[in-house]
């Protein structure tokens, strides 16, 4: 073998230096960045971070209301942008950026509810008096599927409760996170309390690994959230927050409506290609009755439009993220094959070049040992109970704990339901997917770490101060004391 020449060695460093981004449904690149430097963004945020917490709340939900009304000005931007990047509809890209907006007056309401100053009368004409303190930096990983809205939801709150953020995107849409970044800054807030760092996963676990965070708060797969989780065991001062995966159940039992049930289904399974954490990934029904049901979804699965972003008419799903990702998907189909289930749709890939999938069904009642994982793509799992009794044994038969549906059922089963299947988010005739923004969101399990985001994310960007307060030193001993008449000079 040659050596490599200077020449060539100087170009696979630029290569290695900078990242870009591809646009799944066309495989053309629409962004380019330097990759940067963990500690650097760190210091950096360290510096700026007391002059910030030193800012009234006020002041800081003025700062983050003015960034909102920079994304609402650039909404047909940014929509396009995510939609080019991530491969989802453009209808769904405007969703996003409509998220992004509406998260900074539901943040600043979370804030004054979960954060709220309290004080109380105590003994003496004391005071006790309850308080909030940021941490101070936060590291913010995100995740690719919502690339704006999911690392906003970290990102507002712990600005408004006074924490500098150093912020980085998914390496796939690398795009979106910078362009998020710069809405922040020509709102007005100081560059150096809101950092980009651009980087794949090594970047990423040295941002994890800085002594100068102070937590890190985290949306991803339960593996990169167990590597997270193993990097701060012995870091407990740090907060670490943990929004994770899911192999989520849609329970369905003597539905009525079969063509609503079919599309609360179709909603829950295929949305944004499946790349939803709670995307349904298990329908489980009762044995012997499923036959039209099935039907109906196969009926109405089929009728999805699959296609670029931009099409006309809009399609319900575009690709997944990339090739990888699509050849994953594919792979665990086959598996599932593999060990005996009976496909009811077929996964089909158009085309070879680009990661489209079609909605996918499969039977698995009869593997054995059917794998526990999160198929992050357009595959439904069929599985059928003989009983109620034995469904919510299934719905349980994981090791995640995200979302959970019945559709159909009494009000007396969905308090079983709700009272006995282990998951953060439980809903009944509702999709999976689709959790609000002024609720908690989070899960057990292997989908979280119980710091739960959306309106709890208050909860893991401030900690509490509890002060006893008095407007004069009062003091004595009244126990244990020598009497001072029996003391020699």
């Amino acid at each position: 073998m040659q050596p490599l020449d200077d020449q060539t060695m100087v170009a696979a460093r630029a290569i290695v230096s900078r990242l870009t981004s591809i646009n799944p449904a066309t495989g053309e690149q629409i962004w380019s960045g330097e990759v940067g430097d963990a500690a650097a963004e760190v210091a950096v945020a360290r510096a700026a971070w007391p002059a910030w917490a030193a800012h009234s709340v006020a002041f800081r939900i003025e700062a983050v209301r003015r960034f909102a009304n920079v994304v609402r000005a650039k909404e047909a931007e940014f929509a396009e942008l995510i939609a080019s990047e991530t491969g989802k509809p453009l209808w769904e890209a405007k969703t996003e950026v409509g998220a992004v907006v509406n998260k900074v007056q539901i943040s600043v309401d979370a804030y004054a509810e979960r954060t709220g100053q309290r004080r109380l009368e105590a003994a003496l004409g004391n005071k006790v008096a309850v308080r909030h303190k940021p941490h101070g930096v936060l590291a913010v990983l995100g995740p690719y599927n919502f690339p704006a809205h999911l690392p906003n939801g970290h990102v507002v709150p712990a600005l408004i409760a006074g924490n500098a953020v150093v912020f980085k995107p998914s390496e796939k849409t690398s795009a979106t996170g910078a362009f998020l970044v710069r809405c922040f800054h020509e709102a007005g807030l100081p560059d150096g309390v809101v950092r980009l760092l651009i980087g794949g996963p090594d970047q990423g676990r040295a941002l994890a690994g800085q002594p100068g965070i102070d937590g890190l708060l985290f949306t991803g797969s339960a593996r990169a959230g167990m590597a997270l989780h193993k990097q701060f065991a012995e870091t407990p001062h740090k907060i670490l927050a943990l929004e994770l995966g899911g192999n989520n159940p849609m329970v369905v039992w003597n539905p009525g409506d079969l063509d609503a049930a079919a599309a609360i289904i179709v909603q829950s399974a295929y949305l944004s290609a499946g790349q939803r954490c709670t995307a349904a990934r298990r329908l489980i029904v009762e044995d012997g009755k499923e036959k039209l049901l099935l039907d109906a979804v196969q009926a109405l699965a089929a009728r999805l439009i699959v296609d670029q972003p931009f099409a006309d008419p809009q399609p319900f799903m575009g690709p997944v993220i990339d090739l990888a990702a699509a050849d994953q998907v594919q792979e665990q189909w086959l598996n599932l094959m593999m060990k005996g289930g009976k496909p009811l749709k077929r996964l089909d890939r158009p085309f070879e070049e680009r990661p489209y999938l079609t909605p996918a069904i499969i039977d698995v009642t009869d593997i054995r040992d059917r794998p526990d994982e999160e198929i992050f793509g357009p595959v439904l799992q069929v599985i059928r109970v003989k009983d109620f009794d034995a469904a919510i044994d299934e719905a349980n038969n994981t090791r995640f704990g995200l979302a959970a549906s019945l559709l159909g059922g009494s009000p007396e089963m969905y308090d079983r339901f709700w009272a006995n299947v282990r998951a953060g988010v439980i809903n009944w005739n509702k999709p999976t997917n689709g959790a609000p923004s002024n609720a908690p969101f989070g899960g057990v399990g292997l989908s979280g770490n119980h710091r739960p985001s959306a309106f709890y994310a208050a909860d893991y960007c401030a900690y509490p101060v509890t002060s006893v307060e008095a407007d004069s030193a009062r003091g004595s001993i009244a126990e244990g004391l020598r009497d001072a008449n029996l003391l020699e000079d």
